[in-house]
């Protein structure tokens, strides 16, 4: 090994450019990771392997990379090595955004592709020579690693290098046999001449570059300020002069208002308690939504409010007066610290829009499909022929002499209004990857097939906890569902206590760390759920096979066993093992609920009953009942508990879309609480809770814990005001006050308030975020909503990489001591930190892309229906009115959320008289408190107050360049009764808070009574925690559908 010294210029955290001198060390076994290698020491190396079987290895220098990785992102281009120079030039120079695509591309088992670590190898390591600049040598390092490498490789593989300079093409093109240097453009049109995709990206990237070039040249005055120097921002962070955060467009008002949350404030403290308002494009100065920015505050004589717009006119530059909120903290800014760019999705301008941008043809204004991002300028010669499509771009750069941000052309996905073509726009927005897995991947998954099932490992069910013969275990989910990850079990112990299990398919057995397979699961960090379909995170052969716990098979699990005391229900002992199960049934909610009722009528619809006699079919029957019905009273105690504490009730609308056998939208459900979904959901907040304990105990600086942070008390302005207007006072101080108040909320003439209070409520609340327990302290450890010192999730490995990571802290803790392996299954606070940002940045995207999709089918229902019977379509609607900077309205039977104007855009307010039908007149409005007031010239006036039950139209806004959106016309200031809505509101007397309430007294109640007497035996009617003996609650819920909210199993939150 021969030591040698490296002088580097990086930029640190901030930017700063620092000079560092490193010791440098040169070694001649650097592995080549190539397949016609065949030295067993390259060959044993962890990686991927070049293939042998293609015609030549390419190797891009360092601007090939920069400026082409897209198009080496191809899959047909194989064989690639990227050098190490290669990449570290990416990451100096391109940012952590592009550093990342192609740390991502190397690990991807479906492109055929290594890095070598040239700068390590002693025959391939050239230094910098006196006066030589850095492209000079990097280029010299690239040509001398690529010859070594044909050298090695016995002149068996021709290599290519690709190189945009032409000195090196002149001077190294004929100086090594077998190595050719060319350039990129000769490389693709000798080697590739039939990949038409890539030269037009090729010729897209390159007109993009010579437009930049050219307007450069040509513009010399300034639209924008010029950022400021990074040694600048940086000294102005440390003083409190500047403050850093990321910049949020408001999408309703995107060319006026974008807003900075403080992300740290150096070192003097600030007294800021709310977000920056950047008002206007020219303070924004370039910067793109999701940019980590500098701002410099302005003197509070010139602080703004936010926009309240009463009035349906978006795009008005300036916004009156009357319709501004109170001065909030405003600012500019001066510097960007972290640019955020991302594939784009835009829609070229029309025919009509295209004559209308000017004389040069080729230089085209594109239209995000987002509307936080600005218009994008590309060059391109097929704007015409793409004007009916969704394609995707990209950003190059934004100069302080363009009002726009140059980009270029990338691909083309789909027709604008195609179902296809706008679920592709979802996922390129939202950064989801939906290809196949590759064949490397599956070639890691066992075989499993009709002909050849998967059957337990004799040896590995040596090492499991057999419950096969000794456990009721059963399963509880969604109809249809085949991603079985968690069951559950219950039984009387033999010294008459309980034990309540619970079983989650141990994915980890198949999914060994660091394997292809693991490596993909860890990038798309979750299964993405949209309205029609699901992308997963492991290939189906575990998802809805191996790993599913499906009835009557045997799977390996993970299973959490708790000892209850048999009266208190109070944890005596608790166990993590890993085990062999077998489920003896796939309930489906609706069937579970019915036998908690006592409806025996839906035992046919149990596929593991049938075929059985009748004495047989009923003790198992029996069974069943008895065990789902302690199951729920367990659940019951669990929550009882955790309300004691203040865990929160929160609500939520989701929306199942019913399709047809031809795949049209049929309807629209929403989802059904049941208890028997509380049930399940309860037992995996216990088990989450116990594991979490377990991991932190065992490593208190690298466990995976979940955190649900207290919201900021100005976030609950809104639910304080709306609750006053009914005169009640919402208690946000802690956890516990707001779910008191909460509770306390409830108007018996229309109990909607505090579904919609709680709704609020919801969404005042920070979202939970997985974290590392080094990371911060264990005072921040606690979950808010759940009202539980430390959590985590640990029940759905199928669907969440975060569980996967748990399941093998788990088994670390339980092995530790007697096994040599453990250190494996261990990630370093470091990264652990960066994989639990990776995973909630991938978990905010799936939620994004599931509600985007929902809306998407949401618009594609009404539109079809108001096609075809629009009288139906304006009377089935009931509205909840309340004020959330516009007037905002909420259906809960279709999941519908939108703003409804009292003002047109031609200046026209609305009026109605009495109950009948509305009219817009000319005239003004008066905004109060809890009221406005439309006024028209004539005299006319109506009120519509915070709460009011009104009827509106509901119409699909199109789009050429944007989502299509449901848009709210008020009809009649009154709200259309039918005979489902008037029965829903006769049987509202009982709603679900008294259940918790009450379940919540009798738990304390039984409590003392333990503490007094010990041994005083509780009757039948305590240890059913007081539940009332009227109708069951699935049934009142039944009754009030139309009004049902998400149930807690599927909130986010948790």
């Amino acid at each position: 090994m021969l030591r040698t010294e490296k002088v580097l210029q990086l930029r640190g955290q901030q930017g700063r450019a620092v000079r560092v001198v490193r010791e440098h060390y040169l070694r001649p076994d650097v592995p080549c990771r190539s397949a016609l290698c065949r030295s067993a020491q390259c060959r044993a190396a962890y990686g991927k392997l070049l293939s042998d079987d293609v015609t030549h290895y390419v190797v891009p220098d360092c601007k090939v990379v920069q400026e082409y990785l897209e198009i080496l992102e191809f899959p047909e281009l194989k064989g690639i090595i990227f050098m190490q120079t290669a990449c570290q030039a990416v990451q100096h120079q391109k940012g952590r955004r592009q550093y990342n695509k192609l740390r991502n591309l190397l690990k991807d088992p479906r492109h055929d592709c290594t890095v070598f670590a040239n700068e390590f190898h002693q025959h391939c390591y050239l230094p910098r020579e006196k006066g030589e600049s850095m492209e000079k040598w990097q280029t010299r390092n690239i040509y001398n690693a690529a010859a070594w490498y044909h050298n090695h490789c016995l002149g068996q593989m021709p290599v290519v290098m690709v190189t945009e300079d032409e000195d090196a093409i002149r001077q190294y093109r004929n100086e090594t046999e077998g190595v050719f240097v060319i350039s990129f453009k000769n490389y693709l049109d000798n080697f590739w001449p039939d990949l038409k995709a890539a030269h037009e990206l090729f010729d897209s990237i390159v007109q993009a570059r010579r437009e930049r070039e050219s307007e450069s040249q040509e513009n010399h005055g300034k639209e924008y300020p010029e950022h400021l120097p990074v040694e600048v921002l940086e000294a102005g962070i440390k003083s409190g002069r500047y403050l850093q955060g990321a910049l949020n467009v408001n999408k309703h008002r995107a060319q006026l208002e974008a807003f900075v949350r403080l992300q740290g404030v150096g070192s003097k403290d600030t007294e800021l308690q709310s977000d920056i308002l950047i008002y206007g494009t020219k303070a924004r100065n370039r910067a793109i939504h999701g940019d980590v920015v500098v701002v410099e505050l302005l003197p509070m004589h010139e602080w703004k409010g936010r926009t309240v717009a009463l009035c349906e006119n978006e795009t008005e530059d300036k916004a009156p007066a009357d319709t501004t909120g109170d001065p909030m903290p405003t600012g500019k800014v001066v510097g960007i610290i972290q640019k955020n760019w991302r594939d784009y999705v835009v829609t070229f301008p029309s025919k009509e829009e295209s004559q209308s941008q000017g004389r040069n043809a080729q230089k085209v204004l594109v239209t995000p499909w987002d509307y936080r991002i600005p218009k994008i300028r590309i060059s391109t010669q097929q704007a015409e022929a793409l004007q009916e499509y969704r394609v995707v771009v990209r950003i190059d750069s934004w100069e302080s002499t363009s009002l726009y941000p140059n980009g270029h052309f990338v691909r083309v996905l789909g027709r604008i209004g195609d179902l296809e073509g706008e679920i592709a726009a979802i996922l390129v927005e939202n950064s989801i990857c939906a290809a196949p897995f590759s064949e490397i991947q599956m070639s890691e998954m066992p075989v499993s097939s009709p002909k050849n099932p998967w059957k337990v490992s004799p040896e590995e069910a040596k090492k499991r906890l057999d419950l096969r013969d000794t456990h009721l275990i059963f399963s509880i989910d969604p109809k249809g569902c085949e991603d079985v990850d968690d069951a559950l079990s219950v039984r009387t112990l033999p010294n008459g206590n309980l034990e309540l299990g619970v079983h989650i398919a141990d994915v980890t057995h198949f999914v060994a760390a660091n394997s292809y397979t693991d490596v993909e699961a860890r990038a798309r960090a979750t299964t993405y759920y949209l309205a029609d379909r699901r992308y997963d995170m492991l290939p189906s052969v575990l998802s809805a096979d191996l790993c599913s716990l499906l009835s009557g098979v045997d799977r390996y699990a993970v299973s959490v066993l708790w000892e209850l005391e048999k009266e208190s229900l109070e944890t005596l002992r608790v166990q993590y093992t890993r085990t062999l199960i077998r489920s003896a049934y796939k309930l489906e909610y609706e069937t579970a609920q019915a036998l908690l009722d006592g409806d025996t009528s839906v035992v046919g619809d149990i596929l593991e009953l049938k075929g059985l006699e009748e004495g047989a079919r009923q003790k198992k029957l029996a069974e069943l009942v008895w065990a789902i019905s302690k199951l729920t009273d367990i659940a019951r105690h669990v929550r009882a508990k955790r309300d004691r504490c203040g865990a929160l009730e929160l609500e939520g609308i989701e929306i199942r879309v019913q399709l047809d056998d031809k795949r049209n939208i049929h309807d629209l459900i929403p989802k059904q609480p049941l208890e028997v979904h509380e049930t399940v959901a309860e037992c995996m907040i216990l088990a989450n809770h116990w594991v979490a304990k377990r991991i932190s105990e065992d490593f208190p600086h690298q466990a995976l814990l979940r955190q649900h942070p207290p919201p900021r008390q100005e976030f609950f302005t809104e639910l304080r005001e709306c609750a006053s207007a009914k005169g009640f006072s919402i208690d946000t101080r802690s956890n516990k006050a707001l779910a008191e108040s909460l509770d306390r909320a409830n108007d018996p003439s229309d109990p909607i308030v505090n579904k919609l209070l709680r709704s609020m409520a919801t969404h005042a609340m920070s979202n939970a975020l997985y974290f590392s327990t080094g990371s911060c302290p264990e005072e921040q450890f606690h979950h808010y909503g759940l009202a539980l010192e430390k959590y985590t999730h640990f029940t759905s490995p199928i669907r969440r990489y975060a569980d996967i990571v748990v399941h093998r802290l788990l088994m670390a803790a339980t092995l530790r001591g007697t096994t040599g392996d453990v250190k494996d299954n261990i990630i370093s606070n470091k990264d652990l930190e960066e994989l639990c940002r990776h995973i909630n940045n991938r978990n905010r995207a799936a939620q994004r892309a599931q509600k985007q999709s929902t809306e998407l089918f949401q618009c594609m229902y009404f539109r079809d229906r108001a096609e075809s019977d629009e009288r139906e379509l304006r009377g089935r609607w009931d509205h909840l009115l309340h004020p959330h900077q516009r007037f905002s309205l909420l259906c809960c039977r279709y999941g519908i959320k939108g703003a409804a104007y009292m003002k047109n855009k031609e200046g026209l307010v609305i009026s109605c008289q009495g109950a009948g039908s509305c009219q817009w007149k000319p005239g003004s409005l008066h905004r109060s408190q809890h009221k406005i007031t439309s006024t028209t010239t004539t005299g006319d006036s109506m009120t519509l107050s915070l709460f009011d039950h009104i009827t509106v139209r509901i119409l699909v806004q199109s789009s050429r360049c944007h989502a299509e959106t449901i848009k709210l016309e008020i009809i009649r200031n009154a709200p259309h009764h039918t005979v489902d809505t008037e029965a829903a509101q006769r049987s509202l007397h009982v709603v679900k808070s008294e259940l918790v309430k009450e379940v919540s007294q009798s738990a304390e109640e039984a409590q003392r009574a333990q503490d007094r007497a010990r041994v005083e035996v509780m009757d039948e009617e305590s240890r059913e925690f007081c539940q009332t003996k009227g109708p069951s609650l699935y049934q009142l819920l039944e009754e009030i559908r139309e009004l049902a909210l998400l149930d807690v199993t599927e909130d986010i939150r948790t």
